[in-house]
């Protein structure tokens, strides 16, 4: 809440594989987990905010060497269930974590039940059932939402655990991981 000015709302925390989040399109509509731990707010709650309100997005990525970065991207919103919660998210700036939310933009989030990516990949149930915004012919550049694998180190299964590939790669799965909004 405090970081960067504060006043921020987590909408999904990684830390500790507590929570699994190979989870149906209705626990991705009403979010699961534990506030106080690792947790999903729901995808209606995130849309019901942010169609209040012109937001922001931060996302604070750290590895198991305990390196932090973060992305935050000045235009964050995703729309209701009938355009299957379509993500618009851009103005990305941040230092080394680069851009790894560029390609999500105006994609439909995917479960491993409801498979609305646009490619024949169907991403959802090929990289560890997790619910996300895939993009086309490569599946993303971020999967905040993957298999949390622990210190795999560069041989994590490839694109199945929590990644941000423009940070460690497609083999790498990080330690912690949060999603926040607030106002712009």
């Amino acid at each position: 809440m405090d970081t960067a000015g504060g006043n921020w709302t987590i909408i999904q925390r990684r830390m500790d594989g507590s929570v699994p989040f190979n989870r149906t399109w209705e626990e991705y509509k009403h979010g699961f987990g534990n506030k106080n731990g690792e947790y999903w707010l729901g995808n209606d709650n995130i849309h019901l905010l942010t169609t209040q309100k012109d937001y922001r997005l931060r996302v604070e990525l750290m590895d198991w060497e305990n390196q932090t970065r973060y992305a935050e991207y000045d235009t964050f919103r995703v729309a209701g269930e009938s355009d299957q919660y379509r993500l618009t998210v851009s103005g990305y700036s941040g230092p080394v974590a680069r851009d790894g939310m560029k390609y999500n933009n105006g994609q439909k989030f995917s479960t491993k039940d409801r498979d609305n990516d646009a490619s024949s990949l169907h991403c959802s149930q090929r990289y560890g059932q997790g619910g996300w915004w895939w993009f086309g012919s490569g599946c993303g550049y971020s999967y905040l939402n993957g298999r949390y694998l622990r210190n795999c180190g560069n041989s994590c299964p490839t694109s199945e655990g929590v990644m941000w590939f423009l940070m460690r790669g497609p083999y790498y799965s990080l330690k912690s991981v949060s999603m926040k909004i607030r106002p712009r």
